[in-house]
């Protein structure tokens, strides 16, 4: 099997881990960029919705970076022959929407012909390089804040077998499209150090790949974790995708999650949701967490506190509630 050697440029800042969610370029004293790329297939049917969402995806890790977007470039992959170039135009249009909102210049793009639609962006950003947030950088005393809730992943997986209600939808989509750029100019106001936005592994996987990188043991509070409105009755009617499935598998089978017998196995499975440009996930001293909130509040947006992180070996405790 052809194995292939990992070279490291000097240009690439940080640990260099596999585990963040952008890269961090040096280009000369004063230039750092940050740069990330992400696709998918359709979450929802609505070509508009899908575009802005998967928009504001690709944002999101420059965004969880601590990095300001400044340009963009689509990445489509397209059955024109079969759907028809108006279909690609609302998708793109949703996109050109989000960017607007983000004060991010599209800059072009590709289009492939591809029998299964797939769409997203490739994004550039600007950095200060000395206010960085890597998901390795929580210490102990932190408390873990979230800023969107969970269980897109469950929400669209009904919508695909005509299960949501379209309130329930409407709902999920807007806190999909719902840009992370507040929450980010937040923190890195506040000298947060550690940070990663929630998308497909969850937000159990997330944490775990913090509690990794960081190396330190985290507790989430099963209790104060935010659910997107659906989610619970949903999963109870048997909506769940393969993949959050394979991500409570993986989690499970680490050695590295330890449940409290008090959690359900509902529960279970949503802190396992894979997730679609999901909220930010980050560390915040005690002290930095009220202003944190505080400035949420102010600029109509929400955080939650869901846990905190200790010494100990790297990995995750879930109790049904806080102690």
């Amino acid at each position: 099997m052809l194995q292939l050697t990992p070279f490291r440029d000097p240009r690439i800042q940080g640990e260099g881990n596999h585990y963040d969610d952008a890269v961090i370029v040096r280009i000369n004293e004063t230039t750092t960029l940050v740069q990330t790329v992400d696709f998918f297939t359709p979450v929802v049917d609505d070509p508009f919705w899908y575009g802005r969402i998967a928009a504001a995806n690709a944002l999101s890790d420059v965004y969880a970076m601590g990095g300001q977007p400044v340009t963009a470039m689509n990445i489509v992959c397209f059955p024109t022959r079969s759907l028809g170039p108006d279909l690609l135009a609302q998708i793109l249009r949703g996109a050109q929407e989000t960017l607007r909102e983000a004060n991010t210049a599209l800059a072009g793009g590709h289009t492939v012909e591809d029998p299964e639609p797939k769409f997203g962006l490739a994004v550039t950003g600007i950095v200060d390089p000395l206010k960085v947030t890597y998901k390795g950088g929580l210490q102990c005393g932190d408390e873990l804040w979230l800023t969107k809730p969970i269980g897109s992943g469950v929400i669209t997986t009904a919508h695909k077998r005509d299960m949501a209600s379209p309130s329930v939808l409407q709902n999920a989509m807007e806190w999909m499209a719902q840009l992370n750029d507040v929450p980010s100019q937040i923190m890195i106001g506040l000298e947060c150090r550690a940070a990663t936005d929630v998308t497909g592994y969850s937000l159990l996987g997330h944490a775990m790949e913090m509690a990794r990188a960081s190396q330190k043991s985290l507790q989430i509070w099963a209790d104060r974790v935010p659910l997107l409105e659906g989610a619970q009755d949903l999963r109870t009617r048997g909506a769940f995708p393969g993949g959050s499935q394979a991500n409570r598998n993986w989690l499970e089978s680490s050695g590295q999650l330890h449940w409290h017998p008090d959690v359900s196995e509902l529960t279970k499975d949503l802190l396992c949701d894979a997730q679609t440009s999901g909220g930010l996930l980050l560390g915040l001293r005690p002290e930095q967490a009220a202003e944190f909130q505080a400035q949420m509040q102010q600029r109509g947006r929400q955080a939650w506190s869901i846990g905190t992180v200790l010494e100990g070996a790297a990995g995750i405790t879930v109790t049904a509630q806080q102690a």
